[in-house]
């Protein structure tokens, strides 16, 4: 067997970089952000410096940016700001609620259909919004059902990364590797071309997340009283619109699933005992205690009102934009020399002065005295907690008042009357897409504009929904395919991947190639991968007289392979630190399924393409 030697000094240089950049990209002290721009800049420069010529044709550094104008970048940025869309509407909640629900009659199943959807979603929407959403709805069931989350919160991420593999916009590797084969001459792939092995060795996936993978995992304790939500004390009014109006309590208290736990009911001046067979009447308030997140649930459920007794005289306006649309939810700590020490909100027209709503109070260690008391009336202390809502503008004022100090507890509020407009918005530019209608940077960036118009979400969510990381890795991804396809590295390193392959038939290398990315995504970057493989998958196939299609797809769900360390993908991280996994509980788990989707895609892909 003989070692092809490198071309040119060029492909020399090309390749050295790439090595570079394997050991950069897999530097967590290191910004990903940093390292890609180094690469960028670097390549540029010395291709400036000492250009490359072959016959009349010369490569210029500026066109390795033109990265930046291609069209998976503005695909992915568009597919970003819509999700950011679904995420801000709170289009996802419903099937939230669902399955918390479905878990009470099979667990079992109820596991089987989380995985299903979870990968479903995360065909057409990026997987991390798709994990932030289910973590909390397994851990609310572990905690009331009283077993253990840890071998739910695993299996849900990992199927995340199942779904992702189905579509040429379920991941961002999808989209990367799909442009710089097309940059490369291949016929570019359609939406759901790649679907068929992506379902059938999916669905063998599963059934072992499912059967398997929860019985690999060690059953423990998390310690979510150390990090769950604080819990405060607030007032639900019933308004003649709610569906509660002449229920009983206890019916009230079922429609939360049984979650809301009602302390007191006001009733005007009254107060009256919480019998389950009181019926709620117009005006009345319910006095419960929860989180900031299940408090905001009960008011959406119960379609009433949350806020101080007092408050309900305030109109809503422009001083007090309770219903305005760029609305936040934050927690305010009362430290020492706070002119609040002391004295009520009340009585310190917190309202009227800062423009905001206070929702509920914690107090911590200590049970307040009244519970059902106006809590515009309880004298404040030092170490109160405020959950207050307002506009960002006056959020971010308030952290400049002395005495007060807002936590990083911040979050957004959903614009839950918009998720049904974004959640079509999303079928829309998915369908679109699929049909050929229109490319899928445009159909995203059609889809996003009317998102935009219509309210969905403002242009700082959009902005705020963008992510300098992915952008700078596929601009520099595609700044190094072009520059190993132009200079001959892929060819090179398609001849040596080919003569230490020997005489193996198509499939073996095939299997080979899928293999080799599956390592290099769990100890590097999934887009780094696909950097190194597409333009080396390629160059195989022409030289092996092969359609480029199976390589192409060989390296595409070789660099999704992400299951056998939990820095091998986001939201493995996520499901790391909420299920306090191990290193070595991620290679218990994730390399069988590495060697599963290896296996059935070994036997797939030449099957179906060759």
């Amino acid at each position: 067997m003989s070692i092809p030697l490198p071309p040119n000094p060029h492909a020399v240089f090309v390749l050295s970089l790439t090595l570079v950049a394997l050991f950069l990209l897999s530097r967590e002290k290191i910004p990903l952000e940093s390292s890609s721009l180094f690469l960028l800049v670097t390549l540029s420069v010395v291709f400036e410096f000492f250009p490359y010529t072959v016959g009349d044709t010369t490569l210029h550094a500026i066109d390795f940016f033109a990265g930046f104008g291609n069209e998976a970048l503005v695909a992915v940025c568009a597919l970003m700001i819509a999700g950011q869309g679904i995420l801000r509407t709170g289009g996802l909640e419903p099937l939230g609620r669902v399955l918390g629900r479905f878990w009470k009659i099979s667990p079992a199943m109820s596991l089987l259909l989380t995985l299903l959807l979870g990968a479903c979603i995360s065909a057409f929407i990026n997987n991390v919004p798709v994990v932030v959403l289910l973590l909390p709805v397994l851990i609310t069931v572990s905690l009331r059902t009283q077993t253990s989350a840890s071998p739910l919160l695993m299996p849900m991420g990992f199927s995340t990364l199942l779904g992702g593999t189905c579509t040429t916009i379920g991941t961002s590797t999808n989209l990367l590797v799909v442009a710089v084969a097309a940059d490369m001459g291949m016929k570019k792939f359609d939406m759901f071309d790649f679907i068929l092995p992506a379902v059938i060795a999916g669905s063998v996936g599963i059934v072992y997340l499912w059967l398997i993978a929860p019985r690999l995992l060690t059953q423990r304790t998390l310690t979510l009283t150390d990090n769950a939500p604080r819990i405060f004390a607030a007032h639900l009014a019933v308004l003649k619109k709610s569906p509660i109006v002449g229920a009983t309590l206890a019916e009230v208290v079922k429609l939360t699933d049984g979650k809301m736990k009602v302390t007191a009911v006001e009733r005007g001046q009254e107060k009256l005992f919480t019998h389950p067979n009181l019926v709620v009447q117009v005006g009345d308030h319910l006095v419960v205690r929860d989180t900031p997140v299940r408090l905001k649930e009960y008011e959406k459920v119960l379609k009433g009102t949350l806020y101080p007794a007092d408050a309900e005289d305030i109109p809503v306006d422009d001083e007090h934009p309770l219903q305005a649309v760029d609305q936040q939810l934050a927690e305010v700590v009362i430290v020492e020399g706070a002119r609040l020490n002391g004295r009520s909100l009340s009585n310190y027209r917190f309202a009227e002065q800062y423009g905001l709503i206070t929702l509920a109070l914690h107090r911590t260690g200590r049970k307040l005295r009244k519970i059902h008391d106006n809590i515009g009336n309880i004298p404040l202390m030092v170490g109160d907690i405020l959950l207050v809502q307002g506009p960002r503008e006056q959020i971010s004022a308030l952290r400049k008042r002395p005495g007060l100090l807002v936590l990083d507890a911040t979050v957004d509020l959903p614009f839950s009357q918009k998720a049904p407009l974004a959640l079509s918005i999303m079928v829309g530019i998915i369908l679109t897409a699929a049909l050929g209608i229109l490319p899928i940077a445009l159909s995203a960036s059609l889809g996003t504009l009317v998102m935009i118009l219509s309210g969905c979400l403002s242009w700082r969510d959009a902005t705020r929904a963008l992510n300098a990381q992915v952008i700078l890795i596929v601009v520099v991804s595609l700044a190094l395919g072009n520059a190993m396809l132009k200079t001959g590295g892929a060819e090179y390193l398609g001849s040596l991947f080919t003569a230490l392959a020997g005489n193996a038939p198509p499939a073996v290398v095939i299997s080979g190639l899928m293999f080799m990315m599956a390592i290099f995504t769990n100890i590097i970057s999934n887009n780094a991968a696909a950097v190194i493989g597409t333009p080396i998958a390629i160059s195989i196939a022409s030289q092996m007289g092969q359609p480029p299609e199976p390589f192409v797809l060989a390296v595409l769900f070789g660099a999704n392979m992400s299951y056998a360390t939990p820095m091998a993908y986001k939201t493995n991280l996520l499901v790391m630190n909420a299920g306090e996994y191990t290193f070595s509980e991620f290679l218990k788990v994730g390399i069988p399924l590495v060697f599963i989707m290896w296996g059935m895609l070994s036997f797939l892909l030449p099957m179906l393409y060759l």
